[in-house]
Order: structure tokens, then sequence, then C-alpha cells
């Protein structure tokens, strides 16, 4: 069995006396662990600041390992330049923001002065001109528009377009006047121009054959 160490009558322990040598080494060691640490605070730092680095997948349509990207909102297309479904979804949507929103708190009284139409779906320049009028509103309404946003879209655009689409000479002019009297018609637009009739006659003229032969 190994002796044991009695501790010094008087209770104090002596201090522990490293030579010079060994008290450098571990000075530098210290250091080195301080840089290190010190280093890779500073790598944490550049990384929570960084934005989110593209996946290395992304080509093979596959998330990175922080999740699925965000994905960026659609570009808004006129109404207009829609086809099929995808009309229709976006009709329905303008629909419900005319029926639930526009026309409760702006539909003015029916009158021979502000016509409308219960069918202002059919109306294409009606249904343009609505669309255009959500368009802005969603813009406007967004905070960063700022705290002026809503009146620039009741002064700047729903104003002039109501004015437009409810005129006394407008696209509705032929349809409901009254409330008690509901109306639809369709207004029929100008015909073609001169020049396009001229070469329409001057197609059928030729024919479709040579020497206006048919085939």
């Amino acid at each position: 069995m190994s002796e044991s160490i009695d501790p010094p009558a008087d209770g104090e322990l002596e201090p522990v006396r490293i030579p010079d040598t060994q008290l450098e080494g571990i000075e530098a060691s210290v250091r080195r662990l301080m840089e290190q640490t010190a280093e890779q605070a500073r790598q944490l730092d550049h990384l929570a600041s960084a934005p989110p680095a593209a996946s290395p997948f992304a080509a093979f349509g596959m998330p990175g390992f922080g999740g699925s990207p965000a994905q960026a909102a659609p570009e808004p297309r006129p109404i207009l330049e829609l086809e099929g479904e995808a009309y229709e979804d976006e009709l329905d949507a303008l629909s419900d923001w005319v029926d639930d929103f526009l026309l409760p708190i702006y539909g003015a009284e029916v009158t021979t002065a502000a016509p409308w139409c219960l069918q202002w779906q059919e109306h294409s320049d009606v249904v343009a001109w609505l669309h255009a009028l959500w368009l802005a509103y969603q813009q406007h309404k967004d905070p960063e528009a700022g705290l002026a946003g809503m009146f620039v879209w009741h002064r700047d655009f729903l104003t002039h377009a109501m004015a437009a689409i409810r005129a006394p000479g407008g696209p509705l002019s032929a349809c409901m006047t009254s409330p008690d009297r509901p109306a639809h018609r369709l207004l029929p637009g100008p015909p073609p121009s001169a020049r396009a009739e001229k070469e329409s006659a001057e197609a059928e003229a030729s024919g479709p054959g040579e020497y206006g032969l048919t085939s």
C-alpha cells in the first residue's frame, strides 16, 4: 500500500510550484483556446446574418436541408389575359370582393345617372375595370404603401373607376337603371376599321386558290 501523506501540523498546504518552462506552455495553450473560441463566435455571427444559401439540389426540384424554399408570389396579370380555369378562378375571387366589400360600401343607389348590372361579369370592359381596381386595392392596403395608401386608392382609383363604370353613357347604360327593373344588355362595339374591311375584301376577291379558283 502507498504511504499516506499527512498534512502539515499547522493545517496549511504548501503552494504547488510549476516550472517556468511548463507555465509558458500552459499560457500558450490557453491563448490558442481563446483565439479559437473568438474565431468560432465570429463564424457563428456571420452565418446568422448571411441569407440562406440556395439548395444544391434545387436543379432537381428537391428542397435543401433547411426545408422547402419560399415560393415567390406569381406576378399579377390583367384578367383579360387569362384563359380557361385561370380566368374563372380569378373572376370568382373578383366577384367575392365586389359583392362582399365594394358594393356594400361604395355601391351607390342605382339610378339612370348611375346604372348597374347584376350580370356585370358578362361585360368584359367592366370586368377589366373592376379587376384593375381590385389589384390597386391590394397594393395600397399593404403596410408598405404607408399611412396614406388607402387615401391614394380612394382618390386616384376608386372614384375614377366607379365613375367610368357607372357613367350614364358608360358600359352599363343599357342595363339596370332601377332596382325594380333588372336588365342586362351588351352594347355592340364599333365595326372594324376601314383598313380592316378593305383587307378583308381584297382577301375574299383573291380567293383561296390561284386565279380565284378553289381546289
